[in-house]
């Protein structure tokens, strides 16, 4: 009988590790990129992400944008990419793409669930999704956000007839 018994616990023990090492990148912490800006402090010690949300940084007027279709200049060019498949209505890369994005964080406004979703922005060399992001509300979108940090900072666009407006969030 107890050998039955450290049998089932070795068995579960196996199960939990080949759990842990089969989970998602996406489940580890995020590193931040270093590319573009971001509105979390620069001491990570300074703030939980877990206990309360970034403080909004509104800006005044709309970024000005260097190209011609309107897009905030600090959007990389995949995500520009993301923006036109998301416009096109697919067919998205990765299964989670145009998924229900939860805020549990209540980084963004709040609205009902199912009005945000949830859009992988390609990271160049990176071997799994990466950490960018857009999140489009609203069906059809009316307003986007940018976060190039999984989910901790959003820098928040909209896309006014080929103008973006942006704010930080």
């Amino acid at each position: 009988m107890r050998s039955k018994w450290i049998a089932v616990v070795a068995v579960a023990l196996l199960a939990a590790l080949a759990w842990q090492s089969a989970r998602t990148p996406e489940a580890s912490p995020p590193t931040p990129s270093a590319s573009l800006p971001s509105t979390t402090p620069a001491d990570p010690a300074a703030r939980n992400p877990l206990e309360t949300p970034p403080p909004f940084a509104e800006t005044a007027k709309p970024e000005p944008s260097a190209n011609a279709a309107g897009y905030p200049d600090y959007l990389p060019p995949e995500a520009i990419d993301t923006l036109q498949t998301i416009a096109r209505g697919g067919p998205y890369p990765y299964r989670q793409d145009d998924g229900v994005f939860g805020n549990r964080e209540r980084r963004l406004p709040s609205q009902p669930r199912g009005y945000y979703r949830e859009y992988t922005v390609e990271t160049p060399g990176s071997r799994d999704r990466g950490a960018r992001r857009i999140v489009a509300g609203g069906r059809p979108p009316t307003e986007y956000f940018y976060t190039d940090d999984h989910y901790r900072s959003f820098r928040r666009f909209t896309l006014d007839g080929g103008s973006a407006t942006a704010e930080a969030r």
